[in-house]
């Protein structure tokens, strides 16, 4: 497959792994070889003459489950007997149902999907002898809290579990704490650090100038393959559109997008056919591709650890890569939040003017110009009439025709192009003690309550409210906070600044096929049309928001 030699992180866990038969809390930063690290040990505890479920490897994504099941088939390519099930959301659970029943001896499985076939009687977990978690502070990030909480509950005691993450926040130590007998840790680097390989770059513009920074950064890295991280999908959505009509291979990834389109996007960006992918952090989650040189983030994450996942979208197996934060001056001390926390340097950068991207332009014109490999034998028999139509051209005009041909649209663009740097930045200076506003209907201070009409009855938990919730509106969990699931009705707590956006962004949402009805109290909005009012306790709904 073209390893030469193991990553440190695969180094120090198969060093681990062949003498201890415990548990294993492994920690580093993402694109590091993470699942040759647990996938060649575990493939050499299975026995082949066994056909029955002996090990499961957990992850956040579709993607990633797909991705880590082709590793495992390049892996054991050369073991005849070799059966693995992919387990996931959004396919065809039948089809899924048949890779199991034939003798499957590993499941590589989100949460969800693995609970559903579980409780159908599909998987039996009680004969295994090893479970993996891969990307569990991903796994937690997305709420899968329940759901690892259950599927560990059925495992035997004697089943070693192996834990491997980029961070290590306090849900993750409480997963080892909780089911774990005094694992062995390996640590690669700094905990919750970004890889020593990623430049990291902070761009300060003027309000409302991102998108116009992002066209610059793009246009100064001719051959740039990135992704580029938005809040909201309704950004996503925005800037893959404006991207798409100013002429750049790009297309958004986010929540909206069914299984089908999201394979499609992700396709055509594997492929090259797509420099750019916009996406949401949730949608991103567990996006693995090689050769990634740029991560752009539109804004800074809410979550100090987003930007370490988001960041190692790049430098991955040993290449090198450049993370730029395209930002207000406001968030300056956000940004020193996320240094110091993630244990990286950040270069503050100017965003190019416009003559420094057309010289940028040029010089890319012209070194690819000298690189073309001219075929003459395909080319030869044309050659002497372009010679006879160009006779009357000297060197320098003919240079002059094609560098214009090329060039005349781009210095169109950037003719009288403004600077657009935030040149007055300045620390944010501190906030005099004001009174924390309390929104209607919260019990928590800053949070807002949004009800809806589904609840105990209709088999929901709050693990599957809260994904649904950070994948329509692309915030993470921990801008959501209490979740109360009562008999006919419920209700979840956004923080109050993206309440609204969370509000409308569910909409039309559906939870396990059954449509949603939602509604923010205290904002005055007219009640439901239909069905009865109710509470989070099941009695007479108050007035409030409404949203179908």
């Amino acid at each position: 497959m073209g390893f030469t030699e193991p990553t440190p992180i695969q180094e120090k866990t198969l060093t681990t792994l062949r003498e201890h038969v415990g548990d294993v809390v492994a920690l580093a930063q993402t694109g590091t070889g993470k699942t040759a690290a647990f996938g060649l040990p575990l493939l050499n505890r299975i026995d082949m003459g066994r056909r029955s479920i002996q090990a499961v490897v957990l992850c956040p994504t579709r993607e990633l489950c797909i991705q880590i099941s082709r590793d495992f088939l390049s892996y054991g390519s050369k073991i005849s007997d070799l059966q693995i099930a992919s387990i996931y959301g959004g396919s065809s659970i039948a089809l899924q149902i048949r890779q199991v029943k034939r003798g499957s001896q590993i499941v590589v499985a989100t949460p969800g999907r693995l609970l559903d076939l579980m409780g159908r009687g599909v998987v039996d977990l009680s004969g295994i002898t090893n479970v993996v978690l891969d990307e569990a502070d991903e796994m937690l990030n997305m709420g899968f809290k329940e759901a690892i909480d259950d599927i560990l509950k059925e495992t035997p005691d004697s089943a070693a579990t192996w834990l491997f993450s980029a961070t290590m926040p306090k849900g993750v130590a409480a997963i080892a704490r909780g089911f774990m007998s005094d694992p062995v840790e390996v640590t690669v680097g700094k905990k919750n650090s970004t890889s020593a390989r990623i430049d990291h770059e902070n761009y300060v513009v003027r309000p409302g100038a991102q998108l116009v920074a992002l066209k610059r950064i793009i246009d100064a890295y001719p051959d740039i393959y990135g992704v580029v991280f938005c809040r909201t999908r309704h950004e996503t959505r925005q800037v893959a559109e404006s991207l798409l009509e100013a002429g750049y291979d790009a297309d958004a990834l986010h929540g909206e997008l069914s299984q089908q389109q999201r394979d499609v996007v992700m396709q055509r960006f594997r492929n090259r056919r797509l420099r750019l992918l916009v996406a949401t952090d949730v949608a991103a989650r567990g996006i693995d591709v090689e050769g990634i040189s740029h991560v752009i983030h539109l804004g800074l994450p809410d979550e100090v650890a987003a930007y370490t996942h988001r960041s190692g979208r790049t430098a991955r197996a040993g290449r090198s890569g450049k993370s730029l934060v395209i930002m207000n001056w406001r968030d300056n001390r956000k940004l020193g939040l996320v240094a110091a926390r993630c244990g990286v340097r950040f270069t503050a950068c100017k965003v190019p003017d416009g003559d420094t991207i057309c010289k940028l332009k040029v010089a890319d014109m012209v070194e690819k110009l000298k690189a073309v490999d001219v075929d003459h034998d395909a080319i030869g028999e044309y050659l002497p009439s372009v010679y006879e139509s160009l006779e009357g051209l000297s060197k320098e005009e003919l240079i002059n025709q094609i560098i214009a041909e090329r060039f005349n649209s781009v210095a169109a663009a950037y003719k009288g192009a403004e600077d657009i740097n935030d040149r007055g930045a300045q620390p944010r200076r501190p906030r005099t003690d004001r009174p924390v506003k309390t929104f209607g209907g919260s019990r928590n201070p800053g949070m807002q309550r949004i009800t809806f009409n589904k609840g105990a009855s209709n088999r929901i938990n709050q693990g599957a409210v809260i994904r649904l919730v950070c994948d329509r509106a692309g915030i993470t969990s921990r801008q959501i906070g209490r979740v109360d699931i009562g008999k006919e009705a419920s209700y979840f707590e956004v923080e109050g600044g993206v309440a609204r956006h969370v509000f409308h962004a569910m909409k039309g949402a559906t939870l396990d096929g059954q449509r949603l009805f939602v509604e923010m109290q205290g904002g005055g909005e007219s009640p439901w049309r239909g069905g009865r009012k109710v509470n989070n306790r099941g009695g007479r709904r108050p007035q409030g928001r409404r949203a179908s």
